[in-house]
């Protein structure tokens, strides 16, 4: 738990009479098994700043209790799946989608509450809860920032001094891009964030696309309003990600 995990229960703090927090490390949504590994579990400390902002249920499965048996679930998600994180996370949305499904169906929430960070993620939920009819109004908060720029994750944890003193970068080429946006087109604006990137010596850019916050469809040409840039980033192994509309 971080920051901006704190800031989601802050926002559903406001509006609900409870709130519920499940915390679940998602194997079925790992591409990197490493990744998994790795991936930061600090259950102590997370319940201690969880009850610091009132959180009243910390639902905390094991894998055996979300997966008794192996989920052979398929969702489509058409188009929204196969851009930008879909297409370097294979299946990632997939296992996205089931264990949200699994956490709604058991928690039967009136309202969920998901950062924007995750903005692709945020499109597949939707996605979801359209496709299958269910009965939860999904909310979206922004993204929670370090003072330096940087967009709180749990990964942040794993990144060493020089690296997290680099990451900050990130955010401010956005800055940029979003600066540019009303003079030039997604190609320019592309072109400039990947040479920004070509000989940083600590970043290497995944990728940068520019797409509609709707469809998350990519933008050619001059930025229309509700555009987006998405961005995908190493810090040694680690991988940040992080977006800004544009216009």
């Amino acid at each position: 738990m971080h920051e901006g995990h704190l800031s989601l229960v802050r926002y559903a703090k406001a509006e609900n009479d409870l709130v519920i927090v499940s915390i679940f490390v998602n194997p079925i949504q790992f591409n990197n098994p490493d990744d998994l590994k790795k991936y930061p579990r600090t259950i102590e400390k997370d319940l201690e700043m969880l009850e610091s902002v009132g959180c009243d249920v910390v639902f905390y499965p094991s894998e055996k209790e979300m997966y008794p048996e192996k989920s052979g679930k398929t969702y489509d998600f058409g188009n929204l799946a196969t851009v930008m994180e879909g297409a370097f996370r294979p299946g990632h949305f997939n296992g996205v989608a089931i264990v949200v499904h699994k956490l709604f169906d058991i928690t039967r929430p009136h309202k969920a509450y998901f950062g924007e960070k995750d903005y692709q993620q945020l499109q597949i939920i939707r996605a979801l809860v359209r496709n299958e009819r269910l009965d939860v109004e999904i909310i979206p908060c922004p993204i929670s920032r370090e003072s330096d720029g940087l967009a709180r994750s749990s990964r942040n944890e794993r990144l060493t001094p020089p690296y997290r003193r680099a990451a900050p970068y990130i955010h401010m080429v956005l800055e940029e891009a979003r600066s540019l946006s009303p003079a030039h087109t997604a190609e320019q604006i592309i072109s400039y964030v990947n040479m920004k990137f070509k000989d940083h010596p600590l970043l290497k850019l995944e990728y940068f696309s520019i797409a509609d916050g709707e469809s998350l469809q990519p933008v050619s040409g001059h930025i229309i309003p509700g555009s987006y840039g998405f961005i995908a980033v190493f810090a040694g192994e680690i991988r940040l990600i992080d977006n800004i509309k544009l216009i």
